[in-house]
């Protein structure tokens, strides 16, 4: 009764796909980001939204649209202020998401002050208000994202472990940077409506670390860390509902939790295993 009452309203129903959707591809995705070390790279692309979706309200086309049309300039962006100048990476993120962030905030406010537009579904999501098309396009995203993924996976891995090494084996590592850029720009956009730009990264980044503290091989953590996704995403959903809590912080502290588990617990990497071992030794 618990786990079924909320299922027969048709919002509760489209919130459970679309947490089901995000916290498979944001886990896939997550997955290289982390290997890559690059895990700003989410925050970044997810902060740089917001003039892209501030400007498609304004000329009335699709949210996503223009959500992703910003995250991926914003990509580009950063890969050429750090291979046009001294700029290291991490910088060139922080200069690109605070501008773009800025510039998206001041256009949401210009537009509050004749239309009614709620900053804080962007900001935090609202998952509990997605649509049948929003649904859609979450879907579309996804199918992209893990079709990409699919096509790609060796040749991705390999770029990502070691880069130079892949640059000598003649793969075209630019293009693959671009392409994984644009596959987090993607994975960004169909999360906006769950977590909200702010919340993103946890969502992106969590899961797969909290699977690469439990199993050892690359598939593995794209697996258990896309259940790990998907189970903090529907628990969220389940907290919201009972709770009255925001769907996209409540998501978020249920994926944290079971982190800071799996840190503990972890039969290799935790810290209660390690501490017990030196115990007996």
């Amino acid at each position: 009764m618990f786990l079924l009452e909320p299922l027969q309203y048709g919002f509760m129903q489209r919130s459970l796909l679309v947490a089901v959707i995000v916290g498979i591809i944001c886990a896939v995705v997550g997955s290289y980001l982390m290997v890559r070390r690059m895990s700003l790279l989410g925050d970044a692309i997810s902060h740089s939204l917001l003039p892209g979706l501030a400007i498609a309200f304004i000329l009335g086309v699709n949210l996503y649209v223009g959500a992703f049309v910003a995250g991926v300039i914003s990509a580009v962006l950063i890969g050429w202020i750090h291979t046009r100048s001294p700029i290291k990476e991490d910088a060139a993120m922080g200069i690109v998401f605070s501008a773009f962030f800025a510039l998206g905030i001041t256009l949401i406010t210009i537009v509050q002050r004749t239309n009614k537009i709620d900053l804080n579904h962007f900001l935090f999501g609202n998952i509990l208000g997605v649509s049948f098309l929003e649904v859609r396009d979450t879907a579309i995203i996804a199918a992209i994202v893990l079709l990409a993924v699919a096509l790609l996976y060796k040749e991705l891995l390999f770029y990502c472990f070691d880069p130079m090494g892949a640059q000598a084996a003649g793969l075209p590592v630019h293009w693959f940077n671009a392409g994984l850029m644009v596959l987090v720009a993607l994975t960004v956009v169909a999360s906006m409506k769950a977590v909200g730009v702010i919340l993103v990264l946890a969502l992106l980044i969590t899961p797969a670390a909290a699977a690469y503290l439990l199993v050892p091989r690359f598939h593995q953590v794209m697996l258990v860390g896309s259940g790990i996704g998907i189970v903090s995403s529907v628990s969220g959903m389940y907290l919201s509902y009972y709770y009255n809590l925001p769907s996209g912080p409540a998501i978020v502290m249920v994926v944290s939790a079971i982190f800071f588990v799996s840190l503990l617990f972890s039969l290799s990497y935790g810290l209660l295993t390690q501490l017990k071992q030196t115990f007996k030794a």
